[in-house]
């Protein structure tokens, strides 16, 4: 009898038993493993994604092996798409430079965060995904392709925020920036006072973001601004502490959750926020996960949940455990209300024919998608739920 292979995401709410597993350590093994099998092909990361747009039936090509930085300049790096976010800080500080931003969590595949929109926080600050200035895909035939703003531009638009969906990405050059030190500061402050001065807390502040759990009067903020200071460790009397963008900007979050996250227009933000708030206070009074408020500067790429207006993303959480449709369809209801689009990396129900209506830029993705892949070998079943 044949060996049931199994694969699931970080948090363990999507498995599948896909028919085979590869971790390919060159290009040629990328390229045989697309020749292996004339059906269903998927590339995973590091599977830190609450939705299934990661999960495949078919053949899963792992780029857990594939790592390493292989060019720095002053503006931009070239790595391997299976560089994990964390490994990447040392590497380019050495060289003088870092990530423009990165987000709450380090633990993602630069490939996998790109693919799915994954951002930080800041008024002024893009997602990852707005940063990719050139791709290496490898299609479903085995072709190399080349892709930035001189050649096959409308590859690189599409392969910016992939969804997985065009190809398997080899090689990416990201945007990158002097080596900056950030001044880190979490303090407690009424919600209520906080919600009243979002637009000065944002505008005076490189990050700035908040949590809030449910039932308590306080959120938890915490600001992050450039310095020039000297790095120092935490200081538990004034919870402030000093440290490269790179050591300081994402947190440890090692405990199982899922997680559902909308953006709004950035001037909804309070509004929507506060109509979860009441949600939550009325109809699950025992959620002890929190809500976190962050924004992102408006972008133009194509599947970006930030495409053309200035966003305040609102995430809910829920243990791993507990069960967590009938609060995150309660939510989403809320988020449709008030603009929403959902994180392509988190939990949402929205079908394709709405999901359409959200994004402009929707038929020239899937065009360039269904024309590298025409027979349809990179579309999982989360992707082919997409189609319209």
């Amino acid at each position: 009898m044949a060996e049931t292979l199994n694969w699931s995401n970080w948090s363990g709410n999507v498995t599948t038993n896909p028919t085979g597993i590869v971790r390919p350590a060159a290009v040629a093994d990328i390229v045989d493993a697309l020749a292996s099998t004339e059906g269903e092909v998927r590339a995973v990361g590091a599977a830190h994604s609450h939705s299934a747009v990661a999960a495949s039936s078919g053949l899963v090509v792992d780029l857990s092996d594939w790592v390493g930085v292989l060019d720095v300049g002053s503006t931009d790096a070239t790595v391997r798409s299976g560089t994990r976010i964390h490994q990447l800080g040392a590497a380019l500080r050495s060289a003088g430079v870092s990530l423009l931003n990165q987000g709450d969590i380090d633990r993602q595949s630069v490939a996998g965060a790109c693919s799915t929109g994954t951002h930080g926080t800041g008024i002024d600050n893009q997602n990852l995904s707005a940063g990719v200035l050139g791709v290496t895909l490898i299609t479903a035939n085995g072709e190399v392709i080349e892709a930035n703003s001189s050649k096959n531009a409308e590859v690189l638009n599409a392969a910016q925020l992939s969804l997985g969906g065009l190809g398997i990405m080899s090689k990416m050059t990201i945007r990158v920036r002097p080596a900056y030190r950030l001044h880190e500061r979490i303090w407690l402050e009424t919600v209520d006072t906080v919600l009243s001065q979002i637009d000065v807390l944002t505008a005076e502040t490189r990050h700035f973001e908040f949590f809030w759990y449910p039932g308590q009067e306080r959120a938890i903020c915490k600001s992050l601004d450039e310095t020039t200071a000297e790095v120092s460790e935490l200081s538990h009397l004034q919870h402030e502490r000093v440290g490269w963008s790179d050591r300081i900007i994402s947190s440890d979050r090692t405990d199982l959750h899922t997680e559902m996250e909308y953006s709004v227009p950035a001037e909804l933000g309070p509004a929507c926020f506060d109509a979860i708030r009441d949600l939550v206070g009325t109809s699950f009074p025992e959620l002890v996960w929190p809500l976190e408020y962050r924004t992102v500067a408006a972008d133009d790429v194509w599947m970006s949940a930030a495409n053309g207006r200035p966003t305040v993303t609102i995430s809910v959480h829920q243990a791993r455990e507990l069960d967590d449709e009938l609060l995150f369809r309660a939510c989403e209801s809320v988020f449709v209300e008030y603009e929403g689009r959902p994180h392509w990396g988190k939990v949402h129900y929205l079908d394709a024919n709405v999901l359409r209506t959200l994004h402009n830029d929707w038929d020239a993705w899937w065009a360039v998608r269904d024309r590298l892949d025409p027979d349809g070998r990179f579309l999982t079943s989360y992707l082919a739920s997409l189609r319209t």
